[in-house]
């Protein structure tokens, strides 16, 4: 069998599911699939895990995330640059300080569920309500 013919026998869907044709029209545009691959990406770098980590359960500015993963004030504001045009994190300037945090949307939340889902904990800013 050529390429060309083995090519076109997996144009057409077999009928193994009466329900994938429900699936692929509900099935997000190629687009959506690399943006969530964006995101992902982000999580998969260790360093941006523990500062999302950090950032999903406290505000901090770059000095304090610095102290907290032993990590130059450069690289530390080199992976919250990426962070926050992933649109992952959020920051606010207060005089000459800048602080981040954990975006306050519905991707973000859901990060952070899996963030303190992975680790088995609760999240700490709810303890004691």
């Amino acid at each position: 069998m050529t390429n060309k013919q083995n090519s076109d026998q997996h144009l057409a869907l077999h009928n193994h599911d009466a329900h994938l044709d429900k699936v692929l029209e509900a099935m997000p545009k190629e687009k959506s699939f690399a943006l969530a691959s964006e995101v992902f990406q982000q999580l998969c770098d260790p360093t941006r895990l523990r500062i999302l980590w950090l950032l999903a359960h406290s505000e901090q500015c770059v000095n304090n995330i610095s102290v907290a993963i032993n990590m130059s004030a450069s690289a530390v504001s080199h992976h919250l640059r990426v962070l926050r045009q992933a649109g992952l994190i959020v920051n606010r300037r207060e005089g000459k300080e800048i602080y981040y945090k954990l975006a306050q949307d519905r991707m973000a939340s859901l990060i952070h569920k899996m963030i303190d889902d992975v680790f088995e904990i609760s999240c700490p800013c709810n303890e004691g309500k």
